[in-house]
């Protein structure tokens, strides 16, 4: 099943009420480019990746939240960008929107854009009013395969760096990955890793991004939440990274609802997996952001 026409075809869902008024009331600032330059791993095919903020009144700092939308690695859902970064707004919490880099590049642009996300936020804690040590990724579908991707290859900066924003830890201090593709093994999403490595990627190179063989003990907290019926990327993804934190002494948290097609974002149509989004801003609240 072929995860962007999924999100093109859910793309069409209105925001609600509350949403959309928040929306016109504190929009948005312009998206701002990730890199100077060229962004490093390009494949030149002229896509800017960005960083869209959406912050909050205020001068106290708060926890934020960087959304990275699913779409197979081969584009970027709409659902699930602005309307959960505004639902995190209402939350009480900054929230960010990234547009990384999807095929044709190819491993590691878009976890390089992930990664520099987690930085820029940092380096900009004080302007944006963020609190640099509760910055959480979330991401959808194979933007969950991003977001628990920079979970295990987080790397702590360079120090002496000229750039300020590369001195910064690209490790998120939480991870949240909603219906997430996971594994390259017999659950695995095809058309993720085909887009993301090339679709004559070895052996050798998917099992290097399957990731519940990579979680370390330093991995941050993660929520999880899929459904048990997904067809297009298989509950046992979300399972086996569970057990990965499990074995590794990391904390989680796991909802898994029973019924539900792919691509849900926030799901509005359904009330029940609807809750995911406020159990997830409890998680967060509970761990002081």
């Amino acid at each position: 099943m072929n995860l962007w026409l999924t999100a093109c075809a859910a793309a069409g869902i209105a925001l609600t009420a509350s949403a959309y008024a928040s929306a016109q009331e504190n929009p948005p600032a312009d998206p701002i480019p990730l890199w100077p330059g060229t962004p490093p791993h390009d494949h030149k095919d002229g896509f800017i990746p960005t960083l869209t903020p959406y912050l909050l009144d205020g001068d106290a700092p708060r926890g934020a939240v960087i959304v990275a939308p699913g779409g197979g690695y081969e584009g970027r859902a709409p659902h699930e960008g602005r309307p959960v970064a505004e639902r995190f707004n209402q939350a009480g919490f900054h929230a960010f929107v990234l547009d990384y880099r999807v095929s044709p590049n190819r491993h590691p642009a878009p976890l390089s854009d992930a990664a520099r996300s987690l930085r820029l936020v940092r380096s900009r804690a004080a302007q944006w009013r963020v609190r640099p040590d509760k910055i959480a990724l979330l991401g959808f579908s194979a933007g969950g395969h991003l977001t628990a991707s920079l979970g295990v290859f987080f790397d702590p900066g360079e120090p002496d760096a000229d750039d300020p924003v590369a001195r910064e830890s690209s490790r998120p201090d939480a991870i949240v990955l909603c219906y997430p593709v996971i594994s390259a093994d017999e659950y695995g999403h095809g058309g993720s890793f085909a887009n993301l490595l090339g679709p004559d990627a070895s052996e050798e190179q998917r099992q290097a991004l399957s990731l519940e063989k990579h979680v370390r003990p330093d991995t941050p907290p993660a929520f999880l939440w899929s459904t048990a019926d997904d067809q297009a990327v298989p509950v046992q993804n979300s399972l086996a990274f569970a057990l990965a934190l499990r074995q590794q002494g990391v904390p989680f948290e796991m909802h898994i609802y029973p019924h539900g097609p792919h691509g849900l974002g926030l799901s509005p149509d359904d009330p029940h997996i609807a809750t995911w989004s406020e159990l997830c801003a409890d998680w967060l609240r509970g761990m002081g952001w």
